[in-house]
């Protein structure tokens, strides 16, 4: 069994807790402790600890537990609610580096973990977990790496949506453009056949007024011929009638 899977059997089982991370320290700056209470000189090991409770509503917890040389088992020395958290400081975001700080509300600590990965597993862990558990303040992480916070996989994801997003709307107004092209030709094919059959109907008019006009035509030729048929009788017979 490894050390962090017996640190969550001896430390937080026992208290209904399931420890998330565990990150081995040492401290950049050493305490001037002239007595210890175990007799030793501040040979130990120290893990920072984060845990939850089973029970819900979850609480979360960091802790701090020791080893002593000589010791197989695991001593949980201070602890502190997740509320009290107030800063995480990783220190340096351009490269990797074990260093960071941890700000509580009645202590602040200056920690090296025993590599750079191993630090970077727990601020990654602490900051997903503070993001899900954590309703109302939540701790500043100051000079972490974007990776580690996750805001570039949410940079990722906001670019993702809004290419979705651009794309569907692309296809909406060219389906709008070509119902609209549509609709326009639909119109001028309208028009055109109304203005078409317009025309004929004028064209017809036209051929029927002239028609008419032609037989009108006639009639007063032919009424025209008959009365100068009349005149040239009616001359012959007042003609007659005198001799």
């Amino acid at each position: 069994m490894s050390v962090k899977s017996l640190i969550n059997k001896e430390v937080f089982s026992p208290h209904d807790e399931k420890m998330l991370v565990a990150c081995q320290v040492k401290r950049r700056t050493k305490k001037k402790i002239p007595f210890l209470a175990t007799g030793g000189q501040g040979d130990y090991t120290t893990f920072i600890c984060l845990a939850v409770t089973n029970k819900k509503p979850a609480h979360l917890s960091i802790t701090k537990v020791k080893q002593f040389p000589g010791s197989s088992s695991f001593v949980k020395r201070s602890q502190w609610s997740i509320d009290q958290l107030r800063q995480i400081n990783g220190i340096d975001s351009n490269k990797d580096c074990p260093e960071f700080d941890l700000l509580f509300d009645t202590a602040f600590d200056q920690w090296v973990a025993s590599s750079s990965g191993e630090k970077c597993t727990f601020i990654q862990i602490l900051h997903h977990t503070c993001q899900r558990y954590c309703s109302a303040r939540k701790p500043d992480f100051l000079n972490c790496h974007s990776k580690l916070l996750g805001e570039e996989e949410q940079v990722e994801s906001v670019l993702r949506r809004c290419r979705r997003y651009a794309s569907r709307l692309r296809k909406e107004l060219v389906s709008q453009r070509s119902q609209l092209v549509r609709r326009g030709n639909s119109i001028l094919h309208s028009a055109a056949d109304s203005v078409t059959s317009a025309v004929q109907k004028a064209s017809q008019a036209l051929n029927e007024r002239g028609e008419r006009l032609g037989r009108a035509e006639d009639k007063t030729a032919d009424m025209m011929n008959s009365a100068e048929q009349f005149a040239v009788t009616a001359h012959k017979l007042a003609m007659k009638h005198k001799c």
